[in-house]
């Protein structure tokens, strides 16, 4: 996988990720300030992104996984 690729998968994870934080933060939230993640929406976006990021990046695709076993065989 080239390097193009990888930073624009991380970049696309990151950004549904801190997407999806921040609306979970907006529509569900913690209204009594006690949930350290869901009371801030800095944080709930941050961690959005990281599990979006990490999420995303830990899916491969077959071709890959198929080229890494042939090279193994032979």
């Amino acid at each position: 996988m080239s390097m193009k690729t990888v930073i624009i998968k991380w970049g696309i994870g990151i950004a549904l990720g801190a997407a999806a934080g921040y609306l979970y933060w907006y529509y569900i939230g913690c209204t009594s300030g006690s949930c350290a993640i869901t009371s801030n929406p800095v944080n709930s976006t941050l961690y959005g992104a990281l599990m979006g990021g990490l999420l995303l990046n830990t899916f491969e695709s077959k071709r890959k996984q198929n080229d890494e076993t042939q090279k193994t065989i032979d």
